[in-house]
Order: structure tokens, then C-alpha cells, then sequence
């Protein structure tokens, strides 16, 4: 076997080490998948053998999971219908339960991250040990990439934790740290990190048992099952906070729940069969193919740096400066300072700095009180970041990033007093949001240095990094940017210059359209439900709230000095305005379109004046409510998809993957779509066109399709397709 070593010790226990060759973190590939029943039977027939213990030869961890690529391609291809995928997708759940079944005690020495497969793999053993490393997670997170566990957990896990423990974890891809799982009773024990193998063989020589609890006839589900009294209050109410949560956009928690359901109430081989049907049923839908393209195979494309431009050596950013310690610029301090950056923290005055480094301190100590740090490493961490107001210890930076007010003076002195600091081939980064680049650039005497760098707030939890490129930006200065955003281990997209770039720009498309919803006269209530249920994080007017309302009015205020005759007021810019001259800037200073000091918020009072609200759901008959809602929740996701082909015309963007996961990770952009290209693509452009039609004839202008989107509909082609044949031919 290629991925699993045997060795028997003298006292029959074999050492089983999962070691997938040529990668840095054990997957389960289709090589894996075929191994398997290799594996159990050596282990159940070797009389030499008496028990085993799975381990990983991998220092990075046990096992990450399966290689969805590698996995659904095989599942789905082939040629076998329904009855292939599903035997190839019952290919590993049926080694799992043959490994539990071999009549020999078998332990997992989880010697680093368990996840997904991984920790299906684990669940199959009949004893775990797990390592007391603050880098071990172990957890099933497949709901997060549009599936629900196919190898048997959503079978193991309630019987060992209960039913309501088990959905709560897997309907939120949560994970637990090594004491937690302990404590869930995931795992048995855990031990000092390198001695896991170890502990398992004390186990297995102090009369481990080769017999899961639930094979044996005394087995009662934790908490009870779907007919106990108790335990169907799980499902009750699992099925209604699943509704809450989802919205029924995404099928995989939908048959999650069943297959939990169906299996808790047979024996475990049939229980295991249920769950590889709905697993596949699963993998089958649209939804699942949009999310595991963008969200998985496209976001390791892209964190592996597929867009950096070739032929320019790799760099290492040791020192980074960043001017302005304001939230935004704390937050990157403190990323940078995890990567291991030498920062030098600048603002106006010293209380000022010492306030940005305060909040890296903060959110350091959130690190050391869930145990992910030391004191040592505390101390390490926070003392790499230099608060300052000293220009002079630029000096010797491979970077600066400026995160200042969005105003092109303060910027212009910035950057002027920066770049005297810094020495030739070191980058100059702006971290505006909205300002076109090409334009900050001019105030740069080194204008091929110089890029648009675009944080998301919050920096520590937002993974996508925005890179703009402006008209004089170098190559040299695109790869760069990059080597530095993938060692803070964020994901980047590269973008052309445009106002507002990629994403604020069609960000900003969601928010308009619920302002015209505001002005057409829809209740506030009404237009915030309908774009929670898009699958939007938030609805258009709570996001505003978020986002600020006196930045909206001041972007605009720019724009139009900018933009001069040519320069068109938003929808319900008036109604912003009177709200921010009111002294209403949105949830920061609890003043919003919601009044925020009352628990849970409220609508204010005083938006019914200057909105109006005189339409609702007509028609007592639910077809008529219905139709009225999807036309809603069609406006929200049409007018953000619209936006992003005009950027893939105008050149602002031209790769479907950084499109795709830059609207999702950049501004939230409904993940069951997959993101707006797969939408377009996935409806059909033929399709898409003619909807956009009717909606522009409806509403106006804003919905109108690019010439782009109709010459492609007149072909037949989509934005996936195109792309991939242009990189068949580049290849």
C-alpha cells in the first residue's frame, strides 16, 4: 500500500501510519478510498495481529478530510448513474464499518487535526487518544462546503453524544480543541503531544475491546432517540431552527437532519446506508457542486497563489508598516504580528498608536485565554508590534500599508512622507475601499510600487484581501502583495481599478436595492426578512446600519466632486442623508435604521416618516405572497449578479474563481449560489438575460445586462466554461 504502513510489534499490535505520499496533510484521495479495504483485511485476517493502532506520519495532522475534488469527481463521473455514485460513495463508509466490525480492537493516536473524514475515520476506531496541542481541532465541517458527513457521522456521532449535541455541531461545521472533545465525548483521552501512540497501546494492552457501544445489545442512544419522549424534541425543534438558519437554501442540512432521523431508528449497517443515499442525493444538487467548486476548489487554488504572476521570485516579508492604528489598522497589525511580521504601528499622536496596539493586545489575550497561545508566545507576539509616531522606523519595511480616513490628502501626505522611508522595490499598499487607485497612485514618485491593498473589518475574521491594481502597478508589485497576504494566511483576489473595485462596488449594489425597496415603500421588516432569505448574512438595511451611514454619505459627497455633471445619486440617498444629518450613523453609534439600545434592536420610529410604508405581501392566497417574495429575493441577488458582469466586461475582474469567492468571503454573497458567476452560469445565460430584461422594463435601468451576458447567451457558453477552455489552450 501506498498511504498506510504496517508495522507488528512483539506484542501483536500493529502500528498502522497514514502517510499519503507527495502531500503536506493526509487527505483521503481515491488512492486512500482503495486502500482501505486492503487495510481492514490485513487486519482481520493476520492472526499475527491483535490489535491496531491508526496514527498519522504527517506532522501537520491526523487528517484534514477528503479531497472533494479527487472524491466528488469520482462519485459523479464514470458514467454509473444514480447506482454508481452511490456505490462509490458507500466504498468508504462500508471500509469504516468494516474496520469497527473486524472482531480486533483498533485505536486512533490522533496526533494533529481531525476533520471531516478524518475524524469519521477516528469515530470508526473503537478507542481515541488525541494530543494536547492547542493546534488540534477535530470536527466535522462539511456542512460549510454545501454537504453533511458521508462516512458515517451523522450515524457515530449522536450515538456518542447525543442527538442534540451531535446536530448543533454539525449543522455549524463547529470543531472541538482536544480537552473539549473530552469533554463531549468525542474522544477518551488526552495525552502530552508525541505520546498519543503510545497511550493507544496501553489501552489495547490493558484488554481494549474491538466492539463499538452501539453493536452491543444493552446500547441506548444518548438523551434518547427520534420516538423517545426527549429525544424528539431534537428533531422538533431542530427541524425549526434549521428553517431559521437556512432558509432552505441549502439541502444539506435539510437531509442532515433526516439522515439522522431515519438512521437513529435502524441498526447501524442500515443506518450507514441511509446516510450514503441522502450523502449523495446531497452531492448531487446544484448547491453542493457551486459550494465545493468555489468554496473549496477554488479557495485552494487560490490560497496556493494561482494567480501570482510567474517568473518573479518568491519574497518574504519580515517588516511591515501600517499607518493609521485604527480598528482596520490594529487588525492588520495583529495578523501580521501571528505571521510572525515584524510591525511598526504608526498614527498622529502616541495615545493614538498606543490604542491600536491596546486592541492587538486584546485580541492576543482572547488567543491565550482559549489556550491557543502561551504566556511566552503572548509576550513574543505583542512585542513584535512597535507602536509609534516616528516616520524614521519605516526604514527597512518590505511593505507599508496606509489605513487612514478615506480622503485623497490625508493619503497623498502619507504616501509622500512613507516612500521617503522606503528603499527601492519595497511596496506601498493603500487599504482605501473606495477611492480608485490610479488616482492615490499620482501622489507616488514610484507609481509601479504602488497597489491597492483592501482589508475586510474585522481583519482578524474576514479572510479575503482585495488587491487593486492601478494603471502604472508593476508585476513585481502584484506578486509581492501576494506573498504577503498568503503568509497571513488570508485568501487573495487581484483586481483592475475601478470606483469602489470589485467588491464595495457590487456590495454596495445590495444596499441600494433595499433602499429603492425603502422608497417604493415596503416595510423595513419585510425588506431585511426577504434578504436574510436570499441567503445574505444580513438583510440590505442592517447591513447599511453596519457598514455606517455617514460613510455612505461621505463616499457620496466624494464621488460627486469626483464625478462632477456625471455623478447619479443612489437610490434612497436623500433618505440617508437626512438620517445622518440627524445624527444617525448606523449601528456604531446605535443609531441606525435600527435603534440599538433597546435588546434585541428596533426599528426606528422615525423611517416610517421619511419612507412611507404602503405596500406588503398582497393577497390572502399564498401563490400570489410567494411569488411576490421570490420577485424580491430575485431584485436582491439579481442586481448584485448584474453589477458583477458589468465588471467582467469593463475588465475589472476576469477570473470566475476570485469572482466567485470574492463576493462570498468579501460581502457575504449567498454561498449556496456558489457566488454570482455560478449563479449566471447555473440559471443559464440565456435565461439570466431574460429575467434581467423583465426586471429592467419593471424597475429600470440597474437591472440592464452588459452586451457581454448577451453575445455569450446567443452562444451557448458560460463564464466557467470559456475559462477553462482558456486555460486548456494556455496550457
Amino acid at each position: 500500500m501506498e498511504n498506510f504502513k504496517i508495522d507488528v510489534d512483539a506484542d501483536g499490535i500493529a502500528l498502522v501510519t497514514f502517510d499519503v505520499p507527495g502531500q503536506s496533510m493526509n487527505t483521503l484521495t481515491n488512492g486512500v478510498m482503495a486502500e482501505l479495504p486492503t487495510l481492514v483485511e490485513r487486519l482481520k485476517t493476520d492472526d499475527a495481529i491483535k490489535g491496531a493502532v491508526i496514527t498519522s506520519g504527517k506532522a501537520s495532522g491526523f487528517c484534514a478530510g477528503a479531497d472533494l475534488g479527487d472524491i466528488s469527481g469520482g462519485m459523479l463521473a464514470g458514467g454509473g448513474g444514480l447506482q454508481g455514485a452511490y456505490d462509490a460513495g458507500w466504498r468508504f463508509n462500508g471500509a469504516l464499518r468494516a474496520l469497527e466490525t473486524c472482531g480486533k480492537p483498533v485505536a486512533a493516536a490522533i496526533n494533529g487535526l481531525a476533520l471531516g473524514g478524518g475524524l469519521e475515520l477516528a469515530l470508526a476506531c473503537h478507542y481515541r487518544v488525541v494530543g494536547d496541542s492547542p493546534k488540534i481541532q477535530l470536527g466535522l465541517p462539511e456542512i460549510k462546503v454545501g454537504l453533511f458527513p458521508g462516512g458515517g457521522g451523522t450515524q457515530r456521532l449522536p450515538r456518542l453524544i447525543g442527538v442534540q449535541a451531535a446536530l448543533m455541531a454539525m449543522t455549524a461545521g463547529s470543531s472541538w480543541r482536544p480537552n473539549d472533545a473530552k469533554g463531549a465525548g468525542v474522544v477518551h483521552e488526552v495525552v502530552a503531544p508525541g505520546t498519543e501512540v503510545e497511550a493507544a497501546k496501553a489501552w489495547l494492552k490493558a484488554g481494549g475491546k474491538g466492539v463499538q457501544p452501539w453493536d452491543t445489545k444493552e446500547f441506548k442512544i444518548p438523551g434518547g432517540g427520534p420516538y423517545h419522549p426527549a429525544g424528539m424534541q431534537n428533531f422538533l425543534v431542530g427541524n425549526a431552527m434549521i428553517r431559521k438558519q437556512s432558509y432552505g437554501n441549502f439541502p444539506a442540512a435539510i437531509n442532515l437532519m433526516k439522515a439522522v432521523y431515519e438512521g437513529l431508528q435502524v441498526p447501524m449497517d442500515a443506518a450507514l446506508r441511509i446516510e450514503t443515499r441522502y450523502f449523495i442525493k446531497t452531492l448531487m444538487t446544484p448547491q453542493a457542486q457551486a459550494m465545493i467548486r468555489s468554496l473549496f476548489l477554488s479557495k485552494q487554488e487560490l490560497d496556493k497563489g494561482a494567480v501570482r504572476p510567474a517568473g518573479i521570485p518568491k519574497s518574504d516579508p519580515k517588516k511591515v508598516t501600517v499607518i493609521g492604528a485604527g480598528m482596520m489598522g490594529a487588525g492588520i497589525a495583529y495578523v501580521q504580528a501571528l505571521a510572525g511580521i515584524e510591525t511598526i504601528l504608526i498614527d498622529r499622536d502616541q495615545d493614538a498608536a498606543d490604542k491600536g496596539k491596546a486592541h492587538v493586545a486584546d485580541l492576543l489575550k482572547k488567543r491565550l485565554s482559549k489556550g491557543a497561545i502561551d504566556q511566552a508566545k503572548y509576550d513574543a507576539l505583542l512585542g513584535s508590534v512597535t507602536a509609534t509616531t516616528d516616520y524614521d522606523l519605516i526604514k527597512g519595511s518590505d511593505l507599508v500599508i496606509e489605513a487612514v480616513f478615506e480622503n485623497r490628502e490625508i493619503k497623498a501626505d502619507v504616501t509622500k512622507r512613507a516612500e521617503a522611508q522606503l528603499a527601492p522595490g519595497a511596496i506601498f499598499g493603500s487599504n482605501t475601499s473606495t477611492l480608485p487607485i490610479t488616482g492615490l497612485a499620482e501622489a507616488s514618485v514610484r507609481p509601479e510600487d504602488f497597489i491597492g491593498i483592501h482589508f475586510f473589518s474585522p481583519v482578524d475574521k474576514m479572510m479575503l484581501v482585495e488587491i487593486i491594481l492601478g494603471e502604472k502597478t508593476g508585476q513585481a508589485a502584484i506578486a509581492k502583495s501576494l506573498d504577503y497576504i498568503l503568509k497571513i494566511k488570508k485568501t487573495p483576489i487581484v483586481v483592475n481599478d475601478s470606483r469602489g473595485f470589485y467588491t464595495s462596488r457590487c456590495f454596495s449594489t445590495f444596499l441600494m436595492e433595499g433602499m429603492a425597496m425603502l422608497e417604493e415603500g415596503y416595510a423595513p421588516a419585510l425588506i431585511d426578512n426577504i434578504g436574510r432569505m436570499t441567503g445574505m448574512p444580513r438583510g440590505p438595511l442592517e447591513m447599511h446600519d453596519d457598514v455606517a451611514l455617514d460613510l455612505s454619505y461621505k463616499i457620496a459627497k466624494q464621488t460627486a466632486l469626483d464625478l462632477g455633471d456625471k455623478f447619479v445619486p443612489a437610490e434612497g440617498a436623500d433618505i440617508v442623508a437626512k438620517m445622518v444629518e440627524g445624527g444617525r450613523f448606523g449601528r456604531k453609534n446605535g443609531m441606525g435604521f435600527y435603534d440599538y439600545a433597546s435588546k434585541p434592536k428596533t426599528i426606528w420610529p422615525g423611517l416610517a416618516e421619511l419612507a412611507p410604508t404602503t405596500k406588503g405581501i398582497d393577497g390572502p392566497e399564498e401563490p400570489t405572497a410567494f411569488a411576490q417574495i421570490d420577485e424580491l429575493k430575485t431584485r436582491l441577488l439579481y442586481r448584485q449578479a448584474v453589477e458583477v458582469a458589468r465588471c467582467w466586461e469593463e475588465g475589472v475582474i476576469d477570473d470566475p474563481r476570485e469572482a466567485d469567492l470574492g463576493a462570498i468571503l468579501g460581502w457575504g454573497f449567498a454561498p449556496w449560489t456558489g457566488g454570482p458567476i455560478t449563479l449566471i452560469d447555473q440559471t443559464g445565460l440565456s435565461t439570466f438575460v431574460e429575467t434581467c430584461d423583465r426586471l429592467t422594463a419593471t424597475y429600470g435601468d440597474r437591472f440592464k445586462v452588459p452586451q457581454l451576458l448577451r453575445d455569450m447567451a446567443a452562444k451557448g457558453e458560460t463564464f466557467y466554461g470559456n475559462f477553462e477552455g482558456a486555460q486548456k489552450a494556455a496550457a
